[in-house]
Formats: C-alpha cells, sequence, structure tokens
C-alpha cells in the first residue's frame, strides 16, 4: 500500500469508523483514539486494497479495538448526548425541571439499551440515515435494522410513557 493509496483510504473512511465507534461507545475522544489506532494497524499489515475489503476491514478492526478496550477498562461506558439547554428566559422553572427529567430518562434509556439497538436508533436518528444506509454500513439485513429500531423506540415509548 502506497503513502497516496493509504491517504485516500483515511479521508474517506475515518469518520464513517469513528461515528461507528462513537456510537457504540459514547465518547468521541475514545472513538478517535481507536479509529487512529485502526489505520495504525491497517498501514502496519500494508494491505493491497485492490485484493482486500479495507471498509469492512476497517468496520471490524476497530470494533475488535473497541471491545478490547471496554474490557480493559471494565466500566460502563456513560453515554451522553449533547442536548443544548437554552436558558431562555421565557421558560418557567418547572418547564426547565421536567425538560431535565426528559433528558436524564431518556440518557438512561438509552446508556442501558442493548448497544445493537442504540448503534441503529443513533444512526437513524442523529445521522439520519436510511434503513438500507444503517443495514450496508453494518452488514446486516434491513429487516435487522426495522426490528432493532423498533425494539429501540418501544423501549423508550415505554421509559417516556412511565417517566
Amino acid at each position: 500500500m502506497t503513502q497516496a493509496e493509504f491517504r485516500e483510504i483515511f479521508e474517506q473512511y475515518f469518520d464513517e469508523v469513528r461515528n461507528y465507534i462513537f456510537y457504540r461507545s459514547g465518547d468521541t475522544e475514545l472513538a478517535t483514539d481507536i479509529v487512529q489506532e485502526t489505520f495504525i494497524k491497517l498501514w502496519e499489515k500494508q494491505l493491497d486494497p485492490r485484493k482486500h475489503k479495507i471498509k469492512g476491514l476497517l468496520y471490524k478492526m476497530a470494533g475488535d479495538l473497541f471491545i478490547s478496550s471496554y474490557r480493559k477498562q471494565k466500566t460502563m461506558m456513560e453515554f451522553r448526548l449533547n442536548i443544548k439547554n437554552d436558558n431562555d428566559t421565557s421558560r418557567s422553572p418547572e418547564d426547565i425541571t421536567l425538560f431535565n427529567e426528559l433528558k436524564k430518562t431518556y440518557e438512561n434509556v438509552l446508556a442501558g439499551m442493548p448497544e445493537k439497538q442504540r448503534v441503529v436508533f443513533l444512526m437513524s436518528r442523529m445521522d439520519e440515515m436510511k434503513y438500507h444506509e444503517i443495514a450496508e454500513r453494518l452488514d446486516i439485513s434491513v429487516k435487522a435494522v426495522e426490528k432493532r429500531m423498533s425494539q429501540a423506540l418501544a423501549e423508550l415509548r415505554k421509559a417516556m410513557t412511565v417517566s
């Protein structure tokens, strides 16, 4: 693999693979570190991009590095959403309190959701990807995406109505 080929692969897939790891971990710094390590390993392997499916290999390597990192830490990854809380003066203290409670419930449900459901849900809602795009990226069927999404939505609905 030449430097030019590597640079092209890096520029093409870095953000995509980093987003995938971010959805699994909820930590942008960890996702960036893992993807950088993934590309280092890819460079060390010196694979011929014409003979290998580089995209799938990058996802597999990054996923394995994430699992390895997760096991080493032995702590639950805390998932945070970047919901900006405007300090709008038109909102009453009750509205602000209700918003914060709903936000906390939402974050807790997401954090407690099985990883596969959370990844599909966030890819759909945050990246606004279509089901067939998610299926292609995760190398699963569209039906599997639909099932995971419906399960994620059911969990959110249940938690939000109980609150």
